[in-house]
């Protein structure tokens, strides 16, 4: 499609709403294409190979008060072959997908694999995998969120705005909605052959509060409300236009909040605050790659490590506290069949009893642990972002198990006599090693004798990764469980983003370490 083209179907929200690109198209079944392209990487050299075909289509939506500030509808087609050839890594992709392009990517995937010998530390070794003869697997969604129209996606976060701004003090207010398909089929010389269909879907508010007399404005989002592997079932179970007033008078109250005095406070998180700490103080310093060194350079490294001297022996909390990584939890933004090695995930334990007992792996990684841990096959955690990136090892859902007794946020509060009740994400910060960490919030609520005496502004806490999660002394149960997570996580060079969430009851910690990051400006 050429840009006149474009701009001609472009011309309206009506007109983007029903855009079609178009697609190269095969000149034969999808199938027979996969089984051409390992066929040719074996006949020029590979050992092993594996092709995947992907198209994936985004929308977002934005709009602020009550106009559309952008649209966005695009999608992208192509396939990307991997090659082990010489035992070494060898990876090209195309976006037509034609059988005299599949030859030609496959020897240029070949050929690359044998030049990069020369710069190999070891010979790759894969896990084994049983064969997957035609797998098939789709999100559990109900209704598609691309078959709604972008009059009516418009129409919902315009009413939301407009809910927001009756509220007395509220100014301003942004919503978005943004939506993700992947079609993904995959086949390998393991002899698997899968195709999935995974969808995601994240509704957002974010309301502003101004105090035109002092000049000072403070913020309220959406954070309870979780991106998801759903469908549009989603967006209205999260209902932004009936939430929208709670909100906006949240960021009312905010701007007459007292100011924290610092010190240490027993700190009660609920699960969408709860879940980043999570994501960045035990998924990211549990990843294998970062912790032997491999995403130095950009994403950095782990404090677990070497694997040796943390495997059975690093206590990261209590004796209840467990980590489990999977993708599997329905409605989970990791949620999948098979991984982009075609390896069925995994659900395993990270942490068991407080103890480090596992990393996350894909197949090339496992022999970097037999030694350590005898085991022989891969967690199933190899993902790329689309096409026409290398899928390498990505983060699955990572969760905080919820404790024996099934206590609720209300019981947390109740049993603390100096505290804080922290709602939402907000801000944060740690170091290269995931060690030492700062984190803010979205509300904050003071606990005095049990209860809840009022809002708090300006909190922020820091604390070192092991004493935290140490400090943890509480922890709710299977009703009070929650899943929140990122749409978009990065990690290797070039950069890829992938979308995870991370389960989690609220738990209480105490004596943290509170600051206030206000320095005395905004104090009511």
């Amino acid at each position: 499609m050429d840009r006149r083209e474009f701009v001609q179907t472009a011309a309206g929200a009506a007109a983007i709403s029903s855009l079609k690109l178009k697609l190269p198209q095969a000149d034969a079944s999808i199938k027979d294409l996969c089984m051409r392209a390992l066929s040719t990487a074996k006949s020029a050299g590979a050992s092993y190979a594996d092709i995947r075909i992907a198209r994936t289509r985004s929308q977002s939506v934005n709009t602020r008060e009550q106009q559309i500030i952008n649209l966005s509808d695009g999608e992208t087609y192509g396939f990307g072959i991997r090659v082990l050839a010489q035992g070494a890594w060898g990876f090209a992709a195309s976006r037509d997908l034609t059988a005299t392009e599949i030859d030609r990517v496959a020897t240029l995937a070949v050929a690359q694999a044998k030049a990069n010998k020369r710069a190999l530390r070891r010979p790759v070794q894969l896990a084994p995998t049983p064969a997957v003869k035609d797998g098939r697997w789709r999100s559990p969604i109900e209704t598609d969120p691309f078959d709604i129209s972008v009059e009516d996606k418009v129409a919902l976060l315009l009413r939301a705005n407009a809910e927001a701004l009756k509220v007395s003090g509220a100014r301003f207010v942004t919503s978005s909605l943004a939506f993700v398909r992947d079609q993904k089929t995959y086949a390998s010389t393991d002899d698997v052959f899968t195709v999935q269909d995974v969808y995601r879907c994240f509704p957002q508010m974010n309301i502003t509060a101004v105090d035109t007399a002092r000049g000072l404005f403070e913020t309220r989002n959406s954070a309870e409300i979780a991106p998801m592997g759903l469908g549009w079932e989603w967006v209205l179970k999260s209902d932004l236009p009936g939430n929208a007033p709670k909100w906006a008078e949240q960021a009312v109250q905010k701007l007459t909040a007292k100011s924290v005095e610092p010190g240490k406070y027993d700190l009660i998180l609920e699960p969408h605050h709860l879940f980043l700490t999570i994501h960045e103080s035990i998924a990211h310093p549990t990843e294998l790659d970062r912790a032997l060194g491999f995403e130095a350079n950009y994403a950095g490294t782990s404090f677990l490590a070497p694997p040796e001297q943390v495997l059975g022996k690093v206590r990261y909390g209590p004796d209840f506290m467990n980590i489990q990584g999977d993708r599997s939890q329905p409605g989970s933004l990791s949620a999948c069949g098979w991984d982009d090695d075609g390896v069925a995930p995994e659900t395993y334990l990270i942490i068991k009893n407080g103890i480090v007992v596992d990393y996350q792996t894909t197949r090339d990684q496992v022999a970097w642990l037999t030694p350590i841990t005898g085991r022989k096959t891969s967690h199933g955690t190899s993902y790329a972002e689309s096409w026409a990136d290398v899928q390498f090892q990505r983060m699955p859902n990572v969760s905080l198990l919820p404790g024996e007794r099934d206590l609720k946020t209300e019981d947390l509060i109740a049993a603390t006599d100096n505290g804080i009740y922290i709602v939402g994400r907000g801000s944060y910060s740690i170091d290269q090693q995931r060690y030492n960490f700062q984190f803010g919030g979205q509300v904050f609520y003071e606990v005095k004798g049990g209860k809840i005496t009022g809002m708090l502004k300006d909190v922020a806490y820091q604390a070192r990764t092991p004493d935290f999660w140490n400090a943890m002394d509480m922890i709710g149960g299977k009703s009070s469980y929650l899943m929140n997570g990122t749409f978009t996580d990065g990690k290797g060079q070039p950069g890829q983003a992938n979308a995870v969430s991370h389960g989690t009851p609220p738990a209480r910690f105490k004596g943290i370490n509170v600051i206030n990051t206000g320095q005395g400006v905004n104090r009511g």
